[in-house]
């Protein structure tokens, strides 16, 4: 996945940024079997510790501006043209954009607030362009970790991510910090990331959770320092039993057996434990980039996007022909259609092209009819110009 989302940033139409890669040892070694490693930035880190990760990046970050993008997500390719313009444009401080979940045709995050008690609620967005919102110390503007970016001088000088946030509510905290500063932050509808939600020691795959420890201990930690305490059991009774719910259904799905969930409540109330007693500090502020900017030098350079349509009788010439035209520069679509009213998915391979499977007959949107007749000409168009904001066809 790590690898796969470096390749995707590889892509990017932004003309002058650098990349900076925290990770593991092996995230490190992935990276390095890559052949890019000079390219980027490497900051070798193995705790498990998003917040303290993230200003690892943050401390060797030389941009005006940061942006911030999970291992297990692909950004469109022009993910960072699109978020960074209001911050660019000193318009804003901070910015977040839209997520698309697996398939890469529903969203999984749009535009939402964040309140005191970590409350999101969804925001109506009826507009492509950025909003601008003016925050409050009740409500700010909720960025998603893995669609992100920071005025760097601004993040640094709030010093950055609260490392007691080992995982989850780290960028909420932020939010909120960055909302009782009165700031403005921007909504950026067309910076669309890609997430698929990788495993790890606190879920599977399929967002099973193995543990609801650090969801317990943020929790806390986040009402200690934002939210009144008259309110906390009111929030900690409403996050348990959502979690409890949640829980119930994937027994149901059966992806959690009945004994489980009591261990997961469990682990939940630990986790309330520790983050009650958990140490909060005031942040100092963070210097200047420890070193100098790293312009990303493409192997080959960028020069605009082109589209194939394949059938089951020509996927090996079409997938040849794509393959050549990444070679050479050429941000590539495929387009594989059945004939049948499948819902489309997609996709960005670990060759670097991006995949749309589905019928041709079939849902890309899921708001439309189940079946349409199209020809593949027509089909094509459609897609294309659904898709104009984020992959410029050319």
């Amino acid at each position: 996945m790590l690898r796969r989302c470096v390749t995707g940033l590889g892509q990017l139409d932004y003309p002058n940024f650098e990349i900076i890669v925290v990770a593991d040892p092996e995230g490190i070694e992935a990276v390095k079997a890559g052949g890019q490693s000079h390219r980027f930035k490497m900051v070798a880190y193995d705790q498990a510790n998003i917040a303290a990760a993230r200003n690892l990046g943050l401390a060797v970050a030389a941009g005006q501006v940061v942006a911030f993008i999970d291992d297990d997500a692909v950004p469109e390719p022009t993910w960072l043209t699109h978020l960074v313009a209001p911050i660019a444009a000193r318009q804003a401080v901070c910015a977040g954009g839209f997520v698309l979940g697996r398939n890469g045709i529903s969203w999984q995050w749009r535009a939402r607030n964040v309140r005191v008690t970590g409350d999101c609620e969804s925001l109506d967005v009826e507009t492509s362009e950025p909003l601008l919102v003016q925050t409050n110390p009740e409500e700010g503007v909720k960025t998603e970790g893995t669609n992100m970016a920071f005025d760097r001088d601004w993040l640094a000088a709030v010093g950055g991510f609260d490392p007691a946030f080992q995982f989850y509510l780290d960028e909420t905290d932020l939010n909120m910090r960055a909302a009782k500063r009165g700031v403005v932050s921007a909504i950026v509808p067309n910076a669309v990331v890609h997430h698929a939600y990788g495993a790890s020691v606190r879920r599977r795959k399929d967002r099973t959770p193995l543990s609801l420890f650090q969801i317990g201990r943020s929790l806390m930690i986040y009402l200690r320092k934002h939210c009144p305490e008259d309110r906390w059991q009111q929030v900690i009774d409403r996050e348990r039993d959502r979690q409890k719910r949640r829980a119930l259904r994937q027994m149901v799905e059966g992806r959690v057996e009945p004994g489980d969930i009591g261990l997961l409540l469990r682990s939940f109330d630990e986790g309330l434990t520790e983050g009650a007693t958990a140490r909060i500090v005031d942040l100092p502020p963070l210097g200047p980039a420890a070193s100098p900017f790293l312009r990303y030098d493409r192997p080959v350079p960028m020069t605009g996007h082109v589209a194939f349509v394949a059938r089951w009788y020509n996927l090996h010439k079409i997938l040849a022909s794509a393959r050549d035209a990444l070679a050479k520069g050429q941000r590539v679509t495929i387009f594989h259609y059945s004939l049948t009213i499948g819902f489309h998915r997609i996709s960005f391979g670990d060759d670097g092209i991006w995949y749309q499977k589905g019928g041709l007959f079939g849902r890309s949107t899921r708001q439309g009819p189940l079946f349409q007749f199209w020809s593949k000409k027509s089909r094509t168009a459609f897609e294309l110009h659904r898709i104009q904001a984020f992959r410029p066809y050319q």
